[in-house]
């Protein structure tokens, strides 16, 4: 008993003002655990004149269990207050950190959007399979057989050449990358059940100079057309309506003699722009035809009981004198600029 210390009130009161003092010192809640646990907790002066009660005479326990149990109540009111203010004090801190100034610009990233090729492509192709049409696909390195030799195309034409077409080494092995989407129409007339009707898409590539009128890769969309009884009137009027919707209701096409191996006989398509900026003229669109009935043997079909009509024309080509792109490049070319003046469809 000897270790406990003298009940005085002068010890008290000393006891009482180093824990008030560290009380108001705490900056923040750790802070204030802290000094309950020195001046409150069992090994606190003021727990030990707590224990030092017990050896206090009879006569005195009464007026020195009230000096303690008052001094006691003091720091006790003193820490409840003081958690008080500084929980008060750091809910507000938080507070102003996470306030949201409803006043500020919002930061927006910028959406980006399908490139207007893409959506010309699938407007394009939304016409046909709205005619009942499917589309087709197919690779875009292509065997020599599927891209020329099968469409009737001679050895010795001059689309052969590597000044035209990208040929991949080794040589030896016949791979181009597609002139054309015409190697798909070969393979649905393989590969698919008479009657045919098929629209095909698609990238192809040629070693043409990179200006405002050629890009060595471009958009082509081609259709295929296999059926009993399909003529020349066909053609005209599938391609008539297109023009129309794509055009509007003054739009109306022409078709001129001319030679494309893949058909007899062929015709070059042009299309009468009545909007056209400058005004209302024929501009040439495409090439188009009756399949040649070498095709049709090459693919297996009896040209005496099927005949076919098909087209071809330029994605690209169709976005220049329809929404007035002055250079082909910038389609190419990834400028952002030239999207956004299409509306940034999503």
């Amino acid at each position: 008993m000897s270790d406990l210390p003298e009940i005085t009130p002068e010890a008290v009161d000393a006891a009482v003002a180093n824990a008030l003092a560290a009380i108001a010192a705490a900056g923040d809640t750790a802070a204030l655990r802290a000094a309950r646990a020195a001046h409150v907790g069992e090994a606190s002066p003021l727990a030990s004149f707590n224990a030092a009660l017990r050896s206090v005479a009879p006569e005195r326990k009464a007026e020195f269990g009230k000096l303690v149990g008052q001094a006691r109540g003091r720091v006790s009111q003193a820490l409840a207050a003081r958690e008080a203010e500084l929980a008060e004090a750091e809910t507000a801190a938080r507070l102003l950190a996470e306030t949201l100034d409803v006043t500020a610009l919002a930061s927006r990233a910028r959406v980006g959007a399908r490139h207007p090729l893409t959506l010309l492509q699938e407007e394009v192709s939304d016409i046909f399979v709205g005619m009942g049409w499917q589309i087709a696909e197919g690779p875009e390195l292509e065997h020599e057989w599927y891209n020329f030799d099968s469409l009737n195309t001679d050895a010795d034409h001059p689309a052969r050449s590597m000044q035209d077409t990208f040929y991949v080494d080794p040589v030896y092995r016949h791979l181009v990358m597609r002139t054309q989407t015409s190697p798909v129409q070969m393979r649905s007339m393989l590969e698919r059940e008479i009657p045919i009707y098929v629209l095909s898409p698609g990238r192809v590539y040629r070693t043409d100079e990179y200006d405002a009128t050629h890009l060595p890769v471009f958009n082509q969309f081609e259709g295929l057309v296999i059926d009993k009884g399909i003529n020349m009137g066909h053609l005209r009027g599938t391609l008539e309506h297109v023009a129309r919707i794509l055009f509007g209701d003054e739009a109306k096409i022409r078709l001129r003699a001319n030679f494309f191996p893949f058909t007899e006989p062929s015709a070059e398509l042009d299309l009468w722009h009545p909007t056209f900026k400058g005004g209302a003229r024929w501009i040439e669109w495409g090439g188009c035809g009756m399949v040649n009935p070498n095709v049709l043997r090459s693919a297996g079909i009896d040209p005496e009981v099927y005949s076919g009509f098909a087209f071809g024309m330029g994605v690209e080509r169709t976005l220049m004198f329809r929404s007035d792109v002055q250079d082909m490049r910038d389609m190419a070319e990834g400028d952002i600029r030239f999207s956004q003046q299409f509306g940034m469809v999503v």
